[in-house]
């Protein structure tokens, strides 16, 4: 069970949004390649990246700043925002990306992520934002008719490495994860699941423990680390232990 500290990059800094809103940022860091140093230093062992500014305007918006993180950490990272064609997933696996995140191509264009899968086995991550149980695109700006379950049934059998679950209505509050609708998903697909959105406490941490939610790759935390209300060493033991 992986733990992953999230970096969100709007305008080069490392923010946290509330309820995915550009207005409603909190700078955390100016310097997000520090900020990943400081991840690996407390014992984590992956990272979780999100562009911001690129997932509104649907291409990389903040790609100093990654290059930056990946200099910066040993860790494997995944990336998401605004990456949208073969050739944008190839130019950043190529800078030593682990994984690609493909959101809202995997709304518009499924045959893309699933051509995507086949040339880059295992770099392949989807990324499910849902408001209702209704995914949402051009970062959480609008929303589909499409079912979480749905499109994640799509790429059964594709060969994406991971989906990654975010309740928007939760991100960046503090409520909790929705385990209810994160546990669903992952008993609807074979696909590794990481819940995303809302990780608030030690309490989340140990319901990544329970039997049920063994089928999760993860969860991702954000605000919670950078406000102090998990303590790192802490989370990291209670997950080694279990």
């Amino acid at each position: 069970m992986i733990l992953f500290p999230a970096i969100d990059l709007k305008g080069g800094e490392c923010v946290r949004l509330k309820l995915g809103d550009m207005a409603q940022a909190t700078v955390y860091n100016t310097d997000p390649a520090a900020q990943a140093k400081a991840f690996e230093d407390q014992g984590f062992e992956w990272l979780h990246v999100v562009d911001l500014d690129g997932a509104f305007a649907g291409e990389s918006r903040n790609g100093a700043a990654v290059e930056a993180i990946l200099k910066a950490t040993k860790n494997p990272v995944q990336l998401g925002g605004g990456i949208r064609t073969l050739a944008h997933i190839d130019a950043w696996l190529e800078k030593g990306l682990a994984r690609v995140i493909l959101g809202t191509v995997a709304v518009r264009d499924p045959e893309l992520v699933k051509e995507a899968c086949r040339l880059f086995p295992g770099k392949i991550a989807v990324g499910i934002d849902a408001r209702g149980g209704k995914v949402a695109v051009e970062g959480w700006a609008e929303a589909s008719s499409l079912g979480a379950v749905e499109l994640a049934q799509k790429f059964e059998g594709a060969g994406v490495a991971a989906i990654i679950y975010t309740d928007i209505d939760r991100d960046g509050v503090l409520a909790g994860i929705n385990w209810e609708a994160t546990i669903a998903l992952a008993e609807a697909v074979s696909i590794p699941v990481i819940a995303s959105g809302g990780l608030a406490s030690l309490a989340d941490i140990g319901r990544m423990t329970m039997p049920d939610a063994k089928k999760l790759e993860g969860a991702i935390s954000g605000r919670a680390l950078y406000d102090g209300r998990i303590d790192p060493a802490e989370a990291l033991a209670i997950l080694k232990a279990a």
